[in-house]
C-alpha cells in the first residue's frame, strides 16, 4: 500500500465519523465507500521481476495504446506508450537497471492520456536511465484526472530493473523510449504489468527473432 492511500482513507473516514455525528449516520456510507477506494486505488502488489539479460520490463500496469517510432535528438528510437485507467496500479518502476542520467519535468496541459498529443503537450516527468550498455527514457505522463507526479530517485541514484519510483495519482499514461533495434515482445492491445511484463529486448537474439518475435523497426513499418 502506497502511504498515500492512508492518509486519504483516513481523511475520510474522520468525515464519515464526523457526518455520521452531526447529521445522519446513513451521510456517512459515501465517505466510508470513498475512503475503501482510496486504499484499494493505492495497492501495491509484490511483482517477479524478470532476470533475463537486455530485457525491457513495463514502468506501469495498463494497456499498450501506441507501439511507434519516433526520432529523439536526429536517432530514431522505438516508443511503447501504456495507458493507465483508474482500476491499474499506479505505482510506477524502473524499465531497467541503470543510472539516472537525467530527471526532467515539463508543465503542461491535462489531455486526455489516450490522445496521442498527451506525449508531448501533457504535464509530465521524463527520466534517461543508462546502464548495461543501453539508454532508456520512460516518461510519467498526467492525464485528465491526474494532477500529481511523482518520483522519488535523484540524479546518480542506481535503480535496479522492476524498482518502485513512483507514482501517478489517478488515470495517466507512461511511454517508454528505447534504441530502435530492440525485439519486441509486446503490440498494441496487449495488458501489461509493471515491473513484470517484458516490453523488448534491448539486443536482438537469433532465436527470438525466428520464434516469431521482431525488431521495433521491423514491427513499426
Amino acid at each position: 500500500m502506497v502511504r498515500d492511500g492512508y492518509y486519504y482513507a483516513l481523511a475520510l473516514i474522520a468525515a464519515a465519523v464526523l457526518t455520521g455525528w452531526l447529521a445522519r449516520p446513513a451521510w456517512a456510507i459515501v465517505p466510508l465507500a470513498l475512503a475503501m477506494f482510496f486504499l484499494w486505488f493505492f495497492r501495491d502488489p509484490e511483482r517477479i521481476i524478470p532476470d533475463s539479460p537486455g530485457a525491457i520490463v513495463s514502468p506501469g500496469d495498463g494497456k499498450i495504446t501506441d507501439a511507434s517510432m519516433v526520432t529523439v535528438d536526429g536517432v530514431k528510437q522505438a516508443r511503447i506508450s501504456i495507458f493507465l485507467s483508474v482500476f491499474d496500479v499506479h505505482v510506477n518502476r524502473s524499465p531497467v537497471s541503470g543510472v539516472v542520467r537525467e530527471i526532467r519535468y515539463q508543465r503542461g496541459k491535462f489531455l486526455n492520456a489516450m490522445d496521442q498529443a498527451s506525449a508531448e503537450h501533457n504535464e509530465q516527468n521524463v527520466v534517461r536511465v543508462e546502464g548495461a550498455g543501453q539508454t532508456v527514457i520512460f516518461k510519467q505522463i498526467a492525464g485528465l484526472l491526474a494532477r500529481r507526479i511523482v518520483f522519488y530517485p535523484k540524479v546518480g541514484d542506481r535503480l535496479e530493473r522492476g524498482q518502485r519510483v513512483g507514482l501517478i495519482k489517478f488515470g495517466s499514461r507512461v511511454d517508454v523510449l528505447f534504441d530502435a533495434d530492440a525485439v519486441l515482445q509486446v503490440k498494441v492491445g496487449d495488458r501489461v504489468r509493471g515491473g513484470s511484463s517484458i516490453l523488448a529486448y534491448s539486443q536482438p537474439k537469433g532465436e527470438l527473432a525466428s520464434a516469431g518475435h521482431y525488431s521495433a523497426a521491423e514491427g513499426m513499418r
